[in-house]
């Protein structure tokens, strides 16, 4: 496989042409980052985006990988003097890498098998005559072959049934038949270990449970999994177990491929050998590779859910530059406060103890009406973790006291602060304040800008994923980046306030040239133009290139660099101004100047109609924020708890998480609520995501309330909704949040199922 056929490949898979993908390949060998390219080079990709390239980079990634094993099996079947030209167009139009792995399985280094002693003791011409001539009884056939090594002529028949069974193990073509046909057959079974029903309840739809493998959805597929995993369940793949006839489906299709009949002396023992074969080998090992499929399958599902979540929680409504106090609650140990300028930087923090031990009430709210008159505070960012509804209640009755104008109270998802608390990044920026008192800064930071905080936060800990930790960590780690690093550039970052956390995101940097940057304006003041950049140490014309057009600086010296526009069209800007005959501060911003101009008039022989379609956008609305306005949600007043809760309460709550089968949502009772898929609207809804997506503010009504096994049923739907339904509105939840138990990664190794569960296990450690 060539350059060329890959490209064709992956255009095929975004929807583009040969030459678009070949061109962004170029770009992406040559260093360019993903935003970079669907920014500024959409004349030489032809206008790919930003998924499109995403896709277009995993998939190159993929079948560069292909091509180099392609090469190696090629080279060790070469050098065993076994590769037919027959053979080598084979293994040139493999597509797969399980395809071209079992095309290799024949010739595949391995430990001496009973076959290769089979051989070795002369068994092979037996085996050979058996499927060749079937009219003669194998065991009249098997006297001749006795020797010292063979004794009798059932030592005979099972060394040529063992030499039979692996070419059957090894036929390419008869396994992806039969894989095929297991794809469209195979159940997925799951069943409760005995003895463990009590302890396993969270798993209870799965004790007897039975689904098509083709269509099980993957949170289900996982949720059985970890099941498996905690040894509550056994799980297994099934085939033709409800087949009528003695011989399967599969022994049927295994048999036809070496046209075995059913009347011949010779075929009714190969029929034998068939059905040993599917027994005890093929049945086994496709099985896992359904298995692994399956799970391959229910991972990439669930990390798209994970991304999903995080780019709308990191796209969230920042509520801006304004005065904040942020309050970590806790019981025992107090309510930590740290209150913020509109920049984010920490002004004053302390630990209030209106909780019992101490049940300083009034003393408490005395001491954060100081804080708020002292700092002109506007918003008060409350975590939502224990004693959250507790904390809001001392803090509604203070701003009760308060004249007006009041701060704003805000209950603020505190996934991951914990994380960054503890973070060597929380430790650079406050060495000297105690780790329980940074939580609350980034308490009330992400309140202010939800996408600059987060960032500090290693993605896989802010919680809002589907099985997050029981899919592939390093493919999750490389997509939640993906998502980072284009919601940072989606949004620009301004260079004079950002954090080296924040910078390290944008395109062409890192966290060595992010320090850089902030020390460079540490030591020499703020940057006066993006031109200045350049002055950084060891920061040079590449890097400029890439990260340039998403660094914002605001009342520079050249107001071009306030917006999108890339320093390297900057000519292109000028004309555009020149030709409205007026000063460009007053063109940016101006609609109705822009928009009468038409684009084709700037086109030249470097920028083409995008690049000036953007350029004049970036004029009419210059530094613009892709991120909606900012709105919260209103707890009702004396629901506290999940004992509270009525059916039929409608309620406004803040969507934490969207998964395939429903949404979460927190009405503010520490557990949140399930918006089933079928209660999201008065309408079919196939992917959630259509209705809902994290930090939404919506409208619930209390559908169930399960006390005892903490589940709430809620819906959005106009009549009211019904109780909602599916196995996986009340399976174990998805949620990575720190308030889920069932969420927390799993360490417990799984119970002796057999052979299939011992080489399943042995599966996934490998994996």
């Amino acid at each position: 496989m060539t350059a060329k056929p890959i490209a064709a490949i992956i255009a095929s898979e975004i929807k583009a042409t040969a030459a678009q993908v070949g061109a962004a390949v170029e770009l992406l060998d040559a260093g360019a980052t993903v935003p970079f390219i669907a920014r500024y080079r959409k004349e030489v990709t032809g206008g790919l985006d930003d998924t499109q390239l995403r896709t277009l980079s995993e998939r190159l990634t993929y079948l560069r990988e292909l091509e180099a094993r392609r090469g190696s099996i090629l080279e060790s079947i070469r050098a065993q003097g076994k590769l037919t030209d027959e053979l080598e167009g084979k293994i040139a139009a493999a597509v797969t890498k399980a395809e071209l792995e079992d095309i290799y399985l024949p010739y595949k280094p391995k430990r001496r098998t009973k076959a290769e002693i089979a051989r070795e003791r002369g068994l092979g011409p037996l085996a050979e005559a058996i499927l060749a001539d079937r009219s003669i009884a194998p065991a009249e056939r098997a006297v001749a072959f006795l020797s010292a090594d063979v004794p009798d002529t059932k030592a005979a028949l099972d060394g040529a049934r063992d030499i039979i069974a692996e070419s059957m193990t090894e036929n390419a073509d008869l396994l992806g038949r039969l894989r095929s046909y297991m794809r469209d057959a195979a159940f997925l079974r799951a069943k409760v270990v005995d003895g463990k029903q009590a302890a396993g309840a969270k798993f209870s739809d799965y004790f007897d449970h039975a689904e098509r493998w083709a269509t099980a959805p993957g949170h289900r597929a996982l949720a059985m999994l970890r099941g498996w995993n905690e040894e509550i369940l056994s799980v297994d793949i099934a085939v033709d177990q409800d087949a009528a006839s003695p011989q399967k489906p599969v022994e049927r299709m295994i048999a036809a491929a070496y046209e075995v009949g059913a009347h011949l002396p010779g075929d009714k023992w190969l029929l034998d050998v068939v059905g040993w074969t599917w027994r005890v080998k093929l049945s086994l090992s496709l099985s896992l590779d359904l298995m692994r499929e399956l799970r391959e399958r229910a991972e990439e599902e669930a990390i798209r859910v994970f991304a999903r979540n995080l780019k709308d929680l990191l796209l969230a409504a920042p509520a801006g530059s304004r005065p904040t106090m942020g309050l970590d609650p806790g019981i025992r140990t107090g309510v930590k406060v740290a209150v913020v300028d509109g920049t984010g930087k920490l002004l004053e923090t302390t630990t209030v103890y209106p909780f019992p031990p101490k049940n300083d009430i009034r003393g408490t709210q005395a001491e954060l009406a100081a804080l708020v008159r002292k700092h002109k505070v506007e918003l008060i960012a409350i975590g939502n973790g224990t004693g959250s509804r507790e904390t809001e209640k001392l803090v509604a009755d203070m701003l009760a006291l308060l004249p007006a104008p009041k701060p704003t109270k805000v209950i603020v998802s505190e996934a991951g602060a914990s994380v960054y608390s503890a973070s060597e990044t929380a430790a650079a920026e406050f060495p000297n304040l105690d780790v329980s008192l940074r939580g609350a800064v980034s308490i009330a930071r992400r309140l202010q800008d939800p996408l600059a905080e987060l960032v500090k936060i290693e993605p896989k800990s802010i919680g809002v994923g589907q099985y997050q930790h029981d899919v592939d960590q390093s493919h999750l780690s490389r997509s939640l980046d993906a998502v980072v690093e284009d919601a940072v550039n989606a949004v620009g970052v301004d260079l004079n306030t950002a954090s080296a956390p924040l910078l390290a995101r944008v395109s062409g940097l890192g966290k060595s040239s992010a320090e850089a940057i902030v020390a460079h304006r540490d030591a020499t003041g703020a940057f006066a133009n993006r031109q200045q950049l350049l002055k950084v140490p060891r920061l040079g014309a590449r890097t400029f290139e890439q990260c340039a057009g998403f660094l914002r600086i605001t009342n520079g010296s050249e107001p071009l660099d306030a917006s999108a526009v890339h320093p390297e069209a900057y000519g292109v800007a000028k004309k555009i101004v020149a030709a409205c005959g007026r000063d460009v501060r007053s063109l940016m911003g101006n609609s109705a100047a822009v928009k009468a101009l038409d684009a084709r008039a700037f086109v030249d022989e470097r920028f083409g109609l995008p690049t000036v379609k953007d350029i004049l956008s970036e004029l009419e609305k210059p530094g613009r924020d892709p991120r909606p306005s900012f709105k919260t949600a209103t707890f009702a007043e004396g629901v506290d708890d999940i004992k509270d809760l009525k059916v039929g309460m409608q309620l406004e709550g803040t969507v934490t998480n969207v998964a395939a089968f429903g949404a979460f949502v927190d009405i503010g009772v520490h557990q949140d609520g399930l918006v089933h898929v079928s209660q999201l609207a008065d309408r079919f809804v196939k992917d959630p995501h259509e209705v809902v997506k994290a930090g939404d503010v919506v409208r619930v009504r209390v559908t169930e309330v399960d006390v005892a096994r903490k589940r709430i049923g809620l819906s959005m739907r106009k009549d009211g909704g019904a109780e909602a339904g599916g196995r996986e509105a009340r399976g174990a939840s998805p949620s990575g949040g720190n308030r889920n138990a069932a969420a927390r990664p799993q360490k417990s190794q799984a119970p002796a199922q057999g052979a299939f569960g011992a080489a399943l296990m042995e599966a996934m450690k490998k994996k």
